[in-house]
């Protein structure tokens, strides 16, 4: 799958549900991160993201793991999108479920953001915590 279409591999529902759990504990506990599990936190993410705003005007970025294009606009067919989010694998998961929001992130100078629509606020967070408490 190209970014325009949502993330390459996307892990399962139960698969990325279970490895955003771990990463986030791993995370919180200051244990260590183990590179699969947080990049099908990320990939499950950003299919997320790609599913509530689908389109191809914004790609968000999360190296070295996974790229997807969202949020409907200027059509483009080559090269990169309009606007560019990029950021970490940790600062994406922690707006992903809420932990903190995007304008601290922003401020914070831990995200990226270039181009007119590169503002993913109104998307986040992409999970609740009752989602994550099941």
């Amino acid at each position: 799958m190209s970014p325009k279409q949502g993330v390459r591999n996307p892990p399962s529902h139960q698969q990325g549900l279970a490895a955003l759990i771990e990463t986030i504990n791993c995370y919180e506990f200051e244990l260590e991160i183990n590179i699969q599990t947080e990049q099908t936190a990320v990939k499950y993410c950003l299919q997320l993201l790609h599913e509530k705003a689908p389109g191809n005007s914004v790609e968000v970025r999360i190296p070295p793991y996974a790229a997807v294009q969202v949020i409907p606009g200027i059509k483009h067919t080559r090269g990169t999108p309009p606007a560019v989010v990029e950021m970490n694998a940790r600062i994406w998961i922690e707006l992903a479920v809420g932990k903190i929001v995007w304008q601290t992130a922003i401020s914070s100078g831990t995200i990226s953001a270039s181009g007119q629509r590169a503002d993913l606020s109104a998307f986040l967070p992409l999970i609740s915590a009752q989602d994550l408490a099941r």
